[in-house]
């Protein structure tokens, strides 16, 4: 034999006994790997462990054998764990089989391995990468990304802090990130994080260029911030990177102390003058966004579905932005203040069939709001308050306000009227110099205001001066936004001035003549309610009074100057007689006072002999049937809490609309219940109708019913009014095209009833001011008030206008003629005195009168179609 042929055959030989070796230590290994795994099936057994969540930290074999081996057998070990995994999933198993059980263990020990601190091989993390793209976890039709990848990465990220992977492990790394890119759930917020994660790994750091941290994702705030940050020099720029790293692993409903603290650290470095013009520049672009709609796909070949989701911003996205809002609450600046506050709104904007945009940033917002210094801050909650629906929201803002007011020790009414921004205003009026003209904001009604502009001569100037145009245009922008906050504010404070009727609060004369007489704002809606001024000497002789100018007048006009020890309430038409009820309104319509909210003609509800025969609750409000989505916003408005009631529920835990009376130990509820008519549900399983019941009050202190006869007057007219505006706006009765359009055919005599049935309260004052108004209007002589209808001789036909559902009834047959008000059809209570402000109904019907009153001249079809119906 030649010596290259001894030396081939001693080669052969010996690689021969190698791999033997290797198969004899594989095939050794595996075995105690199979022991491993048996045995801790066992020791679950015995501890009557459910095999659907396997607790290692408890096993002995765990404990004691499996935590003391090398990171290269944990390696292997979950190298077999991968494989064994795939071969039992190729194999169907009886659920309650050993086979099944071992693979449950085999998938604790999978994700416990994972979590473990290991320093892998550079070839090992190349053959656990590629099993996981080989091997299966839940079956054929399962995909890389169902093993615990995340927990992986996270240690390669520990293991490679001061070093970087080697060419031959970023190839792996790279696969994996482009698998996750092109996978039907790129943009979930778990795998845009983990892409995030493969990008750090896979980043090549220089001296001179750190890795930069953005905005994740695709979403367009990526695409708006991220330039910005590219683009800012250092050490700006790896300042804004260390907060946005922050910002995006902050999690939870409230930021750590230790979050803050560093992050307020790194703002200050960088200029908190800085950070506030960045941040205030993405909470306007987020606030101004509008959500899209996005098509996914999902399946494979031919088995390929689309759906589509509506989104407002990514997770990852909106989670860094919370972090950032945290940030904000160390300031307490008017500017940012209000970029927060407006983003909160924004946020709390419902996305049909998903729900608040970003309730999670939202409530962040809402957190900085509370947690910045001063009162400004919960002057936006409070306004806030009455403008976000959501009951949750609502809620956190009401403990956020109680908070607040105990730390003053102060009520919480106290604190929102200590709390109301003035704007710089004074009686409604600012003024503000540009060079020799002035420009003056002034509040002209409730959300509305108007600038003007006066020449250095003193003349009017009737548009904005065009050097102020070009040379102020930053400063003019800065008083138009303040022109839209007063007229926000001025709803705002209406709107709660307004609730403040049922809950019988009394002011000294010191803090009302601060927070209402010569507040900048509230003094315009103040100057127009009636107040009673009680003196403790006298209790029994309150005086109604209201303001004219400067000074004190009852309803006769008689001047009078209150004692500065007086106490001071709102005046309720419930607690006075007919008669000084009556004078004030004729005082009001004298004066050509037209109040900001219904005060003189508020609907007064009085116990009825029924409600006392009746004794725990009161039908009055019974028996209608509403449209669920529209009562639940109007509830909602008015302070109630409720809950739709769903098809999948059948509305068993939502059966009433509720409302805390505080003041009383009070809680009030309206009880309804779904109109269960087949398909009446919408998209989301939500019953589109609901019929109503009793009004009940509850006792507060121990839950029981109270009889109606022991409730205050106020509490009790003021749920009623509550109540029958509920049924009032909401009721199928007053929609015009319910019949025509379907409806419930069970309920149309119910439509027919209310459409053309007794007048509600609400309707009562509207027959009153029409009466007093027909004189005055050019339809007088074809216009006539007649018991529940206004009706309008037109040249064609006699109409009946119902006075409280607005619906139309035409003589001499009374067939129904079908109207929908048309917004854009001109206002013709634009010009007349209306005591006062918010009655739609009433526009509603005089609208259809002037209409009406010339019939011959109808152009539109679909009504000409109607009265010419023989």
């Amino acid at each position: 034999m030649k010596i290259f042929d001894k030396i081939k055959q001693a080669i052969a030989g010996a690689t021969e006994k190698v791999s033997s070796s290797l198969t004899d230590s594989l095939g050794t290994e595996n075995a105690d790997f199979k022991k491993v795994i048996v045995s801790t099936r066992r020791e679950c057994v015995k501890m009557n462990e459910h095999f659907y969540d396997v607790k290692l930290s408890g096993i002995d074999v765990y404990q004691n054998e499996v935590q003391n081996w090398s990171d290269d057998k944990k390696t292997d070990f979950l190298l077999y764990c991968l494989s064994e995994t795939d071969a039992y999933t190729k194999h169907n198993r009886d659920t309650s089989s050993e086979e099944y059980k071992d693979n449950v263990v085999r998938d604790a020990y999978l994700t416990q391995l994972l979590r473990t601190k290991i320093h892998y091989q550079d070839n090992d993390i190349i053959r656990i990468i590629d099993a996981f793209f080989t091997k299966k976890r839940y079956g054929k039709w399962s995909t890389f990304s169902q093993w615990p990848i995340a927990l992986f990465i996270n240690q390669l990220l520990n293991q490679y802090k001061a070093d970087q992977p080697v060419d031959a492990v970023k190839v792996a790394l790279e696969k994996l990130k482009k698998a996750y890119t092109s996978s039907d759930q790129a943009t979930l917020k778990e795998i845009v994080k983990l892409k995030a994660k493969l990008d750090e790994l896979l980043f090549e750091q220089t001296a001179n260029e750190a890795k930069p941290t953005l905005f994740l994702g695709e979403d367009a705030l990526s695409t708006y911030a991220n330039p910005m940050l590219m683009a800012m020099e250092n050490p700006e720029k790896q300042i804004w990177f260390d907060l946005l790293s922050k910002a995006q692993k902050a999690s939870g409903a409230k930021p750590s102390k230790k979050y803050l603290d560093e992050s307020l650290a790194l703002a200050k470095t960088m200029g908190t003058d800085k950070f506030k013009k960045v941040i205030g520049s993405w909470m306007e672009f987020v606030t101004a966004h509008k959500e899209t709609t996005v098509t996914h796909t999902y399946g494979t070949g031919a088995q390929r579905y689309n759906y589509s989701t509506t989104e407002f911003l990514s997770g990852i996205n909106l989670d860094a932005i919370k972090g950032l809002i945290w940030i904000c609450a160390h300031f307490h600046d008017q500017n940012t203040l209000n970029l927060i506050a407006k983003l909160a709104e924004r946020c709390f904007r419902k996305i049909p069939g998903k729900g608040p945009a970003a309730a999670g940033l939202g409530n962040a917002c809402l957190y900085a709001l509370y947690k910045s210094k001063g009162l400004d801050g919960i002057g936006h909650l409070s306004r806030l308050k009455l403008r976000i629906k959501q009951s949750s929201t609502q809620t956190l803002i009401e403990k956020y306000i109680a908070e607040a007011a105990a730390f003053q020790k102060v009520s919480t009414h106290d604190i929102e009227d200590m709390a109301v921004e003035d704007f710089k205003l004074t009686h409604g009026k600012r003024s503000y110099a540009f060079e020799d003209y002035d420009c003056t904001l002034e509040i002209t009604g409730i959300g509305k205001s108007m600038l003007s502009w006066t020449k250095p001569d003193g003349s009017p100037q009737k548009t904005v001066p065009a050097f102020i145009k070009e040379k102020y245009a930053q400063r003019l922008k800065k008083i138009k936004d303040t022109q839209k906050q007063v007229d926000q504010n001025t709803s705002a404070q209406r709107d709660r001035i307004d609730r403040l009727f049922r809950t019988g609060r009394v002011w000294n004369y010191e803090n009302f003549e601060k927070y209402f007489l010569q507040h900048g704002l509230v003094s315009f809606i103040a100057e127009k309610i009636i107040w009673t001024f009680t003196d403790p000497e006298n209790p029994g002789h309150p005086q109604s009074l209201i303001q004219i100018g400067q000074e004190w007048q009852d309803y006769n006009g008689n001047r009078v100057t209150p004692e500065n020890t007086c106490v001071v309430s709102l005046w309720h038409p419930a607690l006075a007689s007919t008669q000084e009820t009556t004078q004030w309104r004729a005082f009001l319509s004298g004066q050509k006072i037209q109040q900001p909210l219904k005060q003189a003609y508020r609907e007064v509800y009085l116990l009825t002999d029924a409600e006392i025969n009746t004794r725990t609750y009161s039908n009055r409000m019974a028996s209608h049937i509403l449209k669920q989505h529209q009562f639940n916003m109007l509830a909602k408005t008015r302070g109630w809490k409720y809950s739709l009631l769903g098809a999948y529920d059948d509305g068993r835990d939502n059966e009433s609309a509720r409302v805390h009376l505080p003041e009383y130990n009070l809680r009030a509820e309206y009880w309804v219940s779904e109109v269960a008519a087949d398909d009446a549900f919408n998209d989301t399983g939500i019953w589109n109708y609901i019929s109503t019941d009793q009004v009940r009050f509850i006792d507060t202190s121990n839950d029981q019913v109270k009889n109606l006869i022991d409730i205050p007057v106020l509490p009790l007219s003021e749920v009623l009014r509550d109540v029958d505006l509920f049924v009032g706006v909401a009721s199928v009765g007053n929609d015009p095209t319910w019949q025509d359009s379907g409806g419930l055919p069970a309920y149309r005599d119910y439509w027919t009833t209310f459409s053309f049935g007794d007048l509600s309260e609400v309707a009562k004052n509207r027959k009153e001011i029409i009466t007093n108004l027909l004189p005055r209007l050019k339809i007088s002589k074809v216009a006539q008030i007649n018991d529940k209808f206004l009706v309008v001789q037109g040249t064609l036909r006699t109409y009946k206008i119902h006075l409280g559902s607005t619906n139309i009834l035409m003589e001499p047959n009374d067939q129904y003629l079908c109207i929908v008000p048309d917004r854009s059809q001109k206002n013709h209570t634009e010009n007349l005195f209306i005591p006062f402000e918010g009655d739609a109904g009433l526009s509603v019907i005089l609208s259809k009168a002037f209409l009406l009153a010339q019939d011959d001249k109808i152009t539109d079809t679909t009504i000409t179609s109607q009265i010419n119906r023989s």
